[in-house]
């Protein structure tokens, strides 16, 4: 496979977790990598290139296209996988706490998939993932999530209206919304409590999360649509 035919992805938030799974599914399925977080470090792997930047600032955004562009000359998909979770009841919440969630959530977002989407344009093809959260669908009283609501919610909408606009140029846009997922972000000490949250009565694993992506990835006449990964969550307890 030439480099020109060789698929691009760019994963944020790809150091670990559901970020780094998502980084290996995609290498596994032939794809080069463009990986981003604040904390990654270079990769053995010549075909993973890795670009460290905080995407609450705009700047990285720009660097992290550039680079996916520079290194292999295309962006195939996106996958917006970076952000932060606050569970704090409402009030608690600071003006910081605020700025750091919509600076990521957000900002990050947008930063990153206004840039990836012009060049999938040019192309006419191209797909945009983004991780949300099934807090958005099916809020629980045991997890005080309204800043993530906010947040993530807007994530959700705006992948709706994305495909929508997208729909006759050839990108797509779709969702992954998680239940509690074991990630390194979670203590084992408390994985027993986040089980008992899901119907199906234990917490997700990171390659159940990939393999939604992935099948989004192939699954070419689906657009706008928010696949939910959550142990039945989003349908109630």
């Amino acid at each position: 496979m030439s480099a020109t035919d060789q698929k691009v992805v760019i994963v944020t938030g790809a150091s670990r977790g559901i970020g780094a799974g998502v980084v290996e599914g995609y290498r596994k399925h032939g794809y080069a990598v463009v990986a981003t977080s604040r904390s990654i470090t270079a990769s053995d792997d010549p075909q993973v290139h890795t670009v460290a930047g905080d995407l609450a600032d705009p700047r990285t955004a720009g660097r992290v296209v550039d680079a996916a562009l520079e290194r292999f000359g295309r962006i195939d998909t996106l996958v917006n996988n970076a952000g932060m979770f606050l569970a704090k009841p409402f009030t608690a919440h600071t003006d910081e706490d605020f700025a750091a969630m919509v600076g990521l959530n957000l900002g990050g977002f947008f930063g990153i998939t206004r840039r990836a989407v012009a060049t999938m344009l040019e192309r006419g093809s191209g797909h945009v993932v983004t991780v949300t959260t099934s807090l958005v669908d099916h809020p629980l009283s045991a997890v005080p999530s309204v800043l993530a609501s906010l947040t993530k919610g807007g994530l959700d909408a705006a992948t709706r209206s994305l495909a929508v606009e997208c729909a006759g140029s050839g990108v797509r846009a779709n969702a992954v919304s998680p239940g509690i997922i074991k990630t390194p972000m979670h203590p084992v000490e408390a994985h027993a409590a986040y089980a008992g949250l899901h119907p199906v009565g234990r917490m997700g694993e990171i390659d159940e999360i990939v393999h939604a992506v992935l099948y989004l990835e192939t699954a070419t006449f689906v657009t706008g649509e928010t696949l939910h990964v959550d142990g039945g969550q989003c349908a109630g307890h």
